[in-house]
């Protein structure tokens, strides 16, 4: 483990080492860290920006859209004067300035089936920040393939929802509480339904901790748990989760053994 930290290291991340919990070991396990995040949204930013600022020694963001105006209500990593601009380079920006001793692995693309795979097996852990049916399963089965433990959020209106899947360690997958896609139109995505910004703020910046907790192995996981909240109501709740026996990815007798069923995500840019 490298420990060698510099006298600027030390004072950025002293609040860290204070805890007992984190401390110099924990700091650099951080630091040795490879974490991917799918969306530089809603979700994405606060992500994005409090891992640069932990110090995560690697973070991978891919999306292949642009800032457009609607997006500054809630993607906080994003500027006026970068409208236009990649999201990808827009808050690689905003992580480094924030960072300057992290590495941010900009992949500016839409995932398929031709690419996931081989992009989730290059980071230990994966956030899912999408608003995109066809890419949240596309993400969460080629983690399960990959064995990458996925960190998920979702939000829509007032709510949102968080849980950590681990099947490669006998949690449960993403398909055991979603066993498929709903069909096109049942559910509104937030373009439009709408979304409260400061709760896809809250929704980023939890997904970020449970990162957190699992790089240093502290806490309770949220691994076999679902947490919802409802803003308006200011209530969380968390609903257990098991694993699906009959479960097509991580069941038994699975019948997902590839990303074949899976092609390029349709619609628009995916990225709450």
């Amino acid at each position: 483990m490298d420990l060698d930290f510099s006298e600027d290291d030390i004072h950025r991340y002293s609040r860290h080492i204070l805890l007992q919990e984190v401390g110099g070991i924990g700091q650099a396990k951080l630091k040795a860290a490879r974490v991917l995040v799918v969306g530089a949204g809603g979700l994405g930013s606060p992500l994005i920006l409090y891992l640069a600022a932990a110090g995560i020694g690697t973070i991978g963001i891919v999306d292949d859209d642009v800032v457009e105006l609607s997006n500054l209500q809630r993607q906080i990593a994003h500027t006026t004067d970068r409208i236009g601009v990649s999201k990808v380079a827009s808050a690689s920006q905003a992580a480094t300035a924030l960072n300057p001793g992290v590495t941010i692995e900009p992949h500016a693309m839409r995932l398929s089936a031709d690419n996931a795979l081989d992009l989730m097996g290059r980071y230990d852990i994966v956030c899912d920040g999408t608003d995109n049916f066809a890419t949240r399963f596309l993400v969460a089965d080629a983690c399960a393939l990959a064995r990458r433990t996925l960190i998920s959020a979702a939000v829509l209106r007032f709510e949102g929802q968080l849980s950590t899947f681990k099947p490669h360690q006998g949690g449960p997958c993403y398909r055991c509480l979603y066993a498929a896609p709903p069909p096109p139109g049942v559910v509104p995505s937030c373009s439009e339904a709408g979304v409260l910004g400061a709760v896809t703020g809250v929704m980023g910046t939890l997904q970020a901790t449970e990162v957190l907790k699992e790089i240093l192995g502290i806490g309770e996981s949220m691994s076999g748990r679902l947490l919802v909240w409802d803003a308006l109501d200011g209530r969380f709740r968390t609903i257990r989760l098991k694993p699906d026996p009959a479960c097509a990815l991580c069941g038994p007798e699975a019948t997902i053994k590839d990303l074949s069923a899976h092609g390029v995500p349709e619609g628009p840019a995916c990225a709450v």
